[in-house]
């Protein structure tokens, strides 16, 4: 199991320090590889069940579904831990480690799982094959994606600003998908140069060598291809003033909920990551990797 996403990102940046966090309302965990992820996924499922962990009340998520239903229309594992005096306000997500085999690449898939309460389904993106590339061992003992892993696959999903928008209630508005996943690109970017800053660090400069040598190991096809296109998205999203600040709103309550920056600085860092990320990238002449 991988852990991926906001929790993934608060732990890498924040562990330790007591006055920093991260907000967010799910753990996304990602079951790797794809060959063992839906035996993987069903008896974590059926453990958390008989745990008494339960679906998310008054969603599409509350009922399992039955076994004539195809995949898709399947409810996603969303489950919330075990009940209090108050509702949780947080519940956990599994997903499945995406075939990379497939030609042309899926956007997303979803597979079966049949449990003793009923039939969920597992939810795979192309491009989170990423997180899979050397993930970081905590001293918990759980991996957790690396921050350029998690960046690049946002990337990668949103070429362009798209039309799909998200329900407004966690943002007090709605948000167009795109405009909070390229943003969290911009966010962990954010991070990083924060922290090698700080810390005299040169994380942020490994960045185009590490997802030059992951996207090669993950997708050789189309390694040269995606290399050439991963700044489209983060590009169009810096020449759109109203896409931006939705970016910025998104930041601000989510990872970089600790720091609430401005819409220059978000700015800036989308130009430094052009500059010193995503058109190094784009050469797709990375250097041997060193070695740890």
């Amino acid at each position: 199991m991988i852990i991926i996403g906001s929790l993934a990102a608060g732990y890498h940046f924040f562990a330790g320090d007591p006055h920093k966090a991260v907000r967010t309302k799910d753990v996304d965990c990602m079951f790797s590889p794809h060959a063992k992820a839906v035996a993987a996924a069903r008896e974590v499922t059926e453990e958390l069940l008989r745990a008494q962990w339960t679906p998310q009340p008054d969603t599409a998520w509350s009922k399992p579904g039955g076994p004539g239903q195809p995949p898709q229309d399947l409810p996603l594992v969303r489950l919330c831990p075990p009940a209090s005096a108050e509702p949780s306000e947080w519940f956990i997500e599994l997903l499945g480690a995406p075939d990379t085999s497939i030609d042309p690449l899926p956007g997303r898939r979803f597979e079966a799982i049949e449990t003793s309460q009923g039939h969920y389904a597992l939810c795979s993106f192309a491009f989170l094959a990423l997180a899979e590339w050397q993930p970081i061992q905590t001293a918990l003992g759980i991996r957790i994606a690396r921050p350029e892993m998690m960046a690049l696959a946002n990337l990668l999903h949103h070429p362009a600003i798209g039309p799909e928008v998200m329900s407004g209630h966690q943002f007090g508005r709605p948000i167009k998908r795109s405009n909070k996943d390229l943003g969290r690109a911009l966010a962990l970017a954010h991070l990083t140069t924060t922290r090698d800053r700080a810390h005299g660090t040169e994380e942020l400069e490994m960045w185009p060598t590490n997802m030059a040598h992951a996207l090669a190991e993950k997708f050789p096809r189309h390694a040269v291809e995606l290399s050439a296109r991963a700044g489209n998205g983060i590009r169009e999203l810096l020449d759109s003033g109203a896409d931006l600040d939705e970016a910025l709103r998104t930041c601000n309550l989510g990872l970089l909920a600790s720091m609430d920056i401005g819409i220059e600085a978000l700015r800036a860092t989308g130009r430094r990551l052009i500059a010193e990320v995503i058109e190094p990238l784009a050469d797709h002449h990375p250097p041997p990797l060193k070695q740890s």
